[in-house]
């Protein structure tokens, strides 16, 4: 680890090409599986790997400018998590002992030496909302499935540009169905938003401001936009119809005079338009 430095300490000139983390991610993943391990990736990184036929829009969104990646965001099961700590060691990472010590059971933070930082969330996604992964991550290969990775963006009360421009190429390239073969699986959503009126509250309002963003970006073409919007459209107009349990209902009433979400950190944020000044 003589090479080893911190995130914060290594330069833009002397970031690590976007090919250096897409290469780490998928190894990572192969090299797990021949173990026995389970072990899938998320965030952009995967929504990357899952759109290849838009990988050219995808690029002229301009996600985060010349950095493209800032770190990999893994998920797998609580049962695997000391062989990934050997795993990640035997490929060059460090964990973060600080977090090990606070959230060592449902979240590792590495940094490594090719790629600065990697995260592994454990059983579930705990965030603004909370995902479950519950026998799903066997789904897909190399990533999660297309529902999970498109909750992870909309359970964001406040996302980020980058993230709302994954969520536009995440729902470009693949259509709305009720299975996990190259489609977002509706039914996976909805049993997330359906049992949940905060999470539903958050992910509908994000998936309305995305349909809403669609038209500042000049790099989308008409038909990239009719796209996206007939998706979303879809996506609501299911949501809305599907009958909603009494413990939903009471809390729909209640609505936002108590906080529907959990707080967590998170920077460069683009407020929600009900809290712009």
């Amino acid at each position: 680890m003589d090479n080893f430095k911190l995130p914060s300490e290594i330069s833009p000139e002397k970031w690590p090409a976007p090919e250096v983390f897409i290469e780490e991610a998928e190894e990572c993943v192969q090299v797990a599986r021949e173990k026995g391990i389970v072990i899938r990736v998320m965030g952009g990184l995967a929504i990357y790997l899952h759109c290849q036929n838009f990988k050219d829009l995808w690029k002229k969104l301009g996600r985060l400018g010349k950095k493209i990646f800032t770190d990999i965001d893994y998920v797998s099961y609580g049962k695997h998590r000391v062989k990934l700590m050997k795993l990640f060691e035997q490929r060059g990472f460090t964990i973060n002992q600080q977090m090990l010590y606070h959230y060592g059971k449902t979240r590792q933070i590495y940094y490594g030496e090719k790629v600065p930082m990697a995260e592994i969330f454990f059983d579930r996604l705990m965030m603004n909302h909370t995902i479950p992964y519950n026998k799903r991550l066997e789904e897909d290969f190399p990533t999660t499935p297309l529902a999970e990775l498109l909750l992870q963006k909309v359970q964001m009360v406040r996302m980020n540009e980058k993230d709302i421009k994954d969520t536009i190429i995440l729902l470009r390239s693949h259509d709305i169905g009720s299975d996990d073969k190259e489609k977002i699986n509706k039914l996976v959503i909805g049993a997330s938003l359906l049992k949940d009126w905060g999470f539903y509250y958050t992910a509908t309002g994000n998936l309305k401001k995305i349909g809403e963003s669609l038209q500042r970006y000049e790099v989308l073409a008409p038909e990239d936009r009719q796209a996206v919007r007939d998706r979303i459209d879809e996506l609501l107009d299911y949501l809305e119809k599907e009958p909603k349990g009494g413990k939903w209902k009471i809390r729909a009433k209640v609505g936002r005079k108590i906080k529907w979400y959990k707080e967590v950190d998170e920077w460069d944020v683009i407020p929600p338009p009900e809290e712009t000044v």
